[in-house]
Parts: structure tokens; sequence; C-alpha cells
């Protein structure tokens, strides 16, 4: 059971797996990344290849992973074996095909730079927002002062805000470009605005890294449970005092019925 908290005056907000799902660009990247290392026969992905990665995509932490994570499944992994075994099988790939992470990822980057050089609007339509979230995210703007952190570069949030039509300025948003941990940027905020502050994640590692500073003891965290977690995780959110498990409906709700 989560201890109550004193309603916010500023809120913190990821993106990805929070506000955006951006599943569809994360698996069209991943397979043409997937397609440059292991080149196919096959110019488009098997079929259900897709449902399994959206379902399996929670186990990656960074993005250099994703094609191993195609390369898993296309092995004959279960999705069973890779939810409760994730670190042991990537590494076993990584080391039996001779794989570096630091090609990986650059595999994967320069598809997605390439992509968007090339075609930036095909590539912010494969961001969609979830249900609801546009609608609030405007009505909070306008009752506390509203922040994003992610890990997406902080133009494309701008873009992608100014496209479904919500005013945050870019000084408000704090994305990859910022280059430091999102407890980091918190850390920074802190003395800025208004207190006390609200956290919404959707990665339980990114809210453990935040318990883990003794200074950011007063922010509220929340787990999105509609982003890109496991049973597991939101179990382990559940179960934590400081954490609020946190649903989409009840997102898109008024603030006091949060942690209800």
């Amino acid at each position: 059971m989560s201890l109550s908290l004193p309603l916010p005056q500023t809120l913190a907000l990821d993106f990805d797996g929070v506000l955006c799902n951006g599943l569809q660009e994360y698996f069209l990247t991943t397979w043409r990344a997937y397609s440059r290392i292991w080149p196919t026969s096959t110019p488009q992905p098997p079929p259900e290849l897709a449902e399994r990665f959206y379902h399996l995509r929670p186990v990656i932490e960074t993005g250099w992973e994703m094609p191993v994570l195609l390369r898993a499944i296309l092995k004959g992994f279960s999705d069973v074996q890779v939810l409760a075994d994730w670190p042991s099988i990537r590494d076993r790939i990584v080391t039996d095909e001779d794989l570096d992470r630091k090609g990986l990822s650059q595999q994967v980057d320069g598809v997605r730079d390439h992509w968007i050089a090339t075609d930036l609007e095909n590539w912010l339509s494969l961001h969609t927002f979830y249900p609801g979230v546009i609608s609030q995210l405007q009505q909070l703007n306008q009752e506390l002062e509203v922040f994003i952190i992610s890990t997406k570069e902080s133009r494309f949030i701008h873009a992608l805000l100014a496209g479904a039509g919500v005013a945050l300025s870019r000084d408000r948003i704090y994305g990859k470009d910022c280059r430091r941990p999102k407890y980091e940027t918190l850390r920074l905020l802190m003395p800025q605005v208004a207190g006390p502050i609200w956290f919404v994640e959707d990665r339980i590692d990114a809210l453990e890294q935040v318990k883990q500073q003794s200074d950011l003891a007063d922010i509220g965290l929340f787990l999105g449970a509609w982003g890109y977690n496991t049973v597991c995780d939101r179990k382990q959110a559940h179960q934590d005092q400081r954490i609020h498990t946190l649903e989409l409906n009840q997102f898109c709700q008024a603030l006091s019925t949060w942690m209800v």
C-alpha cells in the first residue's frame, strides 16, 4: 500500500510509455536495423513479429538491445523465457554471434537518423498518444507547472505535442539531448519550481533510481501501468510504499483520484 501525498503544484511526466505510444516506430526502426545486421531475403517482417515485440518491449533498457530482442524471437526463444531471463539471453546472443554493443547502437541510431532526415513527417506519424492524455495534459497545463522528462529528443517531443494541440514551451521539455539521468533533472528542477512535485514514469528502474536519492524523498512517484512495463514491474510497484501504481483511466481524471 502506497503512502498518501499532498497534491502537487508541479508535475513531471515521462513521454514514451506515459503520454505517447511509440511502439510502431520502435519496431519498424528495429526491423530495418536488424535487416542490416542479419541480412534477410524477407523485406517485410514475419507475421505476428510486431505483436510479440510490443509484448516484450518492456525488457529493453537501452536501444542497442532491440535488434537482439528480434534475434531472440526469431531464434525461437519463447515470450516466457525472454520475460524471465532477458539479460542472460541477450548476453548469450551477443557473445555467440560476436556482436558489439556500440555497433548495434550505431545501427539503430543510423536507421532512425536517416529516416528522420529523409521523411520526418512519416517518422512522426508512427507515434500516437494514449487515449485521453492530450485533453488531460491540456487541462493540467492550465492548473499547475508541467514538465516532460524523457529519453526522446526534445525537438521531437515538442513537434509531437504541438501537432496534438498542446502548447508546452521548449524550456519545459528535458529530452535525450540534456544528457543526464532523470533523477538529476528532477534535482535541478526542485529549487526552481513550486512544490510538491509528482513524477509519472512507466519504467520501474527509473523510479527506483529516484528512490535512491535521499534529497528527492519528497517527490511523489507514480508508475504508469499502461506503459512499457511488465506484470512483475507492476507487482513490485504495488508492494512499494513509495511508488503509486497508476492506471490510464486514473491519469485522465482529477489528481485527487490518483492515489485511490
